[in-house]
């Protein structure tokens, strides 16, 4: 079965509105020599603050080469939740996309497996993809027990979705160890990684399923490190932080997934 490539952005806390059309700008100034067709999916994910900024320079370009995500959302449609925003919100402000589960939400914010899968099932519910990460942490993996906490995440964050939903989402490894620390998970290693959650999904669903969704690989991705990565059997895509943050980086691992 053959899987598109996903190439995504994740600007986390960065980017003020009009750095944020700047940077959406950039990028498809540096894509616009590409076929539409032949480029990736290419998902950019500003704060969101940014988001209109980022949407208007989309829509306003009108190529259609890149798309529009959010960092994280909440599971309720609306209410007393202070501070919050629902998938129908990031849906009206341009969103076709979600990330949810990141290990800087979990770590910081107390995000759960169970919230996770709260999310995931609101974000389908309104037609929209979530991008499903999971990952380890340096003490986790020492210990061995990377295979199975990962897969525990996986399981949990999908409790509940049918097999149609599932194959529309997205997943990403994202070992909390090589997350903006300069240090990249071997290609291979990242690969294995991969390969089993696919297995998971395979377990939980079907051959079907598992080799229709999408799984790819976050922690310090850069332009010299993704041909490599995309050379592997299971690695879909990426999603990349720090180096989506200049045009010309972020273009060069777009690039470098064709």
């Amino acid at each position: 079965m053959s899987r598109r490539a996903v190439i995504a952005g994740n600007w986390k806390m960065h980017n003020l509105q009009k750095e944020a059309a700047e940077l959406t700008n950039g990028i498809m100034s540096e894509l616009k020599e590409e076929n539409k067709e032949a480029l990736p999916e290419v998902i950019i994910a500003p704060t969101f603050t940014s988001l209109y900024a980022a949407n208007k320079a989309l829509k306003d370009c009108g190529c259609g080469k890149v798309r529009l995500a959010a960092q994280n959302c909440y599971f309720e449609e609306k209410g007393a939740f202070t501070g919050e925003c629902s998938v129908q919100m990031l849906k009206d402000a341009g969103c076709e996309y979600i990330i949810i589960g990141h290990s800087e939400r979990r770590e910081y914010f107390g995000e759960t497996d169970e919230m996770v899968n709260k999310k995931a099932k609101a974000i389908l519910n309104e037609g929209l993809v979530p991008i499903i990460c999971c990952g380890e942490s340096l003490a986790q993996r020492e210990a061995g027990v990377t295979d199975y906490h990962i897969a525990s995440q996986i399981t949990k964050a999908l409790i509940g979705l049918t097999k149609e939903e599932v194959s529309k989402s997205i997943i990403a490894y994202e070992p909390i160890w090589a997350i903006g620390t300069g240090k990249t998970c071997d290609s291979a290693e990242a690969n294995r990684v991969i390969g089993m959650i696919r297995k998971v999904v395979k377990g939980l669903y079907d051959e079907t399923t598992g080799e229709a969704i999408r799984i790819l690989y976050g922690g310090s991705v850069k332009p010299n490190t993704i041909k490599e990565q995309m050379a592997q059997s299971d690695i879909d895509g990426a999603l990349v932080g720090g180096a989506s943050l200049t045009a010309d980086s972020f273009a060069q691992i777009v690039k470098g997934a064709m």
